[in-house]
């Protein structure tokens, strides 16, 4: 015969466990069995009052973003719409059916004030990493670093030519976003090489200035940030990760502070280091030489010619006496200064280009010059590279951290920050990392769920 629902639900007591309502095989069981927070409450200690009203458990609201980025939840109010009625949600968070959830506005106050003074979020994801290391996940002799471009939450129409004066509101009055970014205009700014002037940018957001107005896949401009990964080429573990401006020398900057940061706080010293021609300039690639890394990079070299006249290469360089040797057969001397520090200039006689046949071919000038890198044995140094197997073996491996940035946008819907301001940036950024180390944690290292009971 056809059942019918019992529907009782005005029963007033209930006699359950909520551990038991959970599965064994549930994600937010296994990441319990992984996620230690134990530290936290004493690391955040010196950062709140003694006396006062309790606020909210800090760890209850680190775990909440953990269960919000590891789960795609986007919005801290839809988080806590989900834990009112989520089970596993709130056995993951400690918290009872009958407990009361956060409100979403706590997670402001305590995200860009107490959290960000005690660098908690990327303490809480070292931790991880940590954890990841320990399990055998990270080998350490092999990374791949890049970047990825992440919309800002502005609206574009909302700008101003970058090289027009602004009045901005008073500081009161002023969004988060604007006061961090006239702070920053206040303190001393990165300094620039000598003879070199730095560029206004294109155009500045009256939403969010600290965003950079970059052009998209050559169709149209976004203002955006970056999001940069450093991945351990073993399993695709982020070793490292920060969010910065969208631009080539931040880019090339932050790649040198995650390495530095991994060496410092893991010990991890990779033999060779793969990258896109990005970071291919001749500083990076000494820097990493200098610290002991093969850099597995194209090495960015503009000295090819599109209007038919002889490139660089060929000429022949006479290492001995430091000059070039024309296809003619005539010198090219240097006076040994570097033009802003960086560049070399070599430069043949006016008399022989004057007489030479193969001008036109050479030259449109009175004489050929050519531009050679002060660090260009650094740079053939890594050109011989790419000819070895474990330059193309690098070029392999380095999809792991594009598989990264693939799930990051598309698993984790990061493909378009939420929180405004560079600080903003940067802790989505680590969230984001947290939850993708978290989810391979579990599953290569995680504990295996328990045999179901016998009937």
């Amino acid at each position: 015969m056809m059942g019918r629902l019992e529907t009782d639900q005005e029963q007033l007591f209930y006699e359950y466990r909520l551990d038991s309502l959970v599965p064994c095989d549930h994600l937010a069981r296994k990441l319990d069995a992984v996620v230690d927070l134990s530290w936290l409450r004493a690391e955040l200690a010196p950062y709140y009052s003694r006396t006062g009203r309790p606020s909210v458990d800090p760890e209850l609201m680190i775990r909440m973003l953990i269960v919000g980025y590891v789960f795609a939840i986007r919005s801290e109010r839809q988080l806590c719409s989900e834990l009112q009625v989520n089970l596993a949600y709130r056995w993951f968070c400690g918290l009872s059916i009958e407990s009361r959830i956060p409100d979403h506005s706590v997670f402001s106050r305590a995200c860009h004030e107490r959290f960000r003074e005690a660098d908690l979020l990327r303490r809480v994801f070292e931790r991880v990493v940590g954890c990841c290391i320990a399990a055998g996940l990270v080998a350490g002799e092999a990374l791949s670093v890049d970047a990825s471009l992440i919309k800002a939450d502005v609206n574009p129409a909302k700008r101003v030519p970058g090289d027009e004066p602004i009045v901005w509101p008073q500081q009161e009055k002023a969004s988060r976003a604007v006061r961090d970014y006239l702070r920053t205009l206040d303190q001393a700014g990165p300094k620039t090489p000598a003879g070199r002037t730095s560029k206004p940018p294109m155009a500045i957001s009256l939403t969010d200035p600290q965003a950079a107005w970059v052009a998209y896949r050559k169709v149209r401009s976004i203002f955006a940030y970056h999001a940069n990964y450093l991945v351990d080429n073993k399993l695709g573990i982020i070793v490292d990760a920060e969010g910065n401006r969208a631009n080539r020398t931040d880019e090339n900057r932050a790649a040198l502070s995650m390495i530095e940061r991994v060496a410092h706080r893991f010990a991890l010293k990779p033999r060779r280091l793969a990258a896109d021609t990005a970071y291919g300039n001749a500083r990076t690639l000494k820097n990493l030489m200098e610290r002991g890394i093969e850099p597995h990079i194209p090495v960015i070299d503009h000295s090819a010619r599109s209007d038919g006249l002889f490139s660089r290469a060929d000429f022949h360089y006479d290492q001995s006496h430091d000059l070039y040797i024309c296809p003619g057969g005539k010198e090219l001397k240097t006076s040994g200064t570097a033009h802003e520090g960086t560049t070399l200039k070599y430069l043949a006689k006016r008399s022989d280009c004057g007489r030479c046949p193969l001008k036109p071919k050479c030259t449109k000038g009175a004489e050929r010059r050519l531009a050679r890198d002060v660090d260009e044995p650094i740079r053939d140094h890594v050109r011989a590279l790419a000819e070895t197997p474990a330059f193309k073996r690098s070029r392999d491996e380095r999809k792991k951290v594009e598989m990264a940035f693939a799930h990051m946008k598309r698993i984790f819907k990061l493909d378009r920050f939420r929180l405004r301001g560079l600080n903003g940036a940067r802790d989505e950024v680590l969230l984001t990392a947290t939850a993708q180390n978290l989810r391979k944690l579990v599953k290569y290292a995680g504990p295996a769920p328990p045999a179901p009971s016998p009937a």
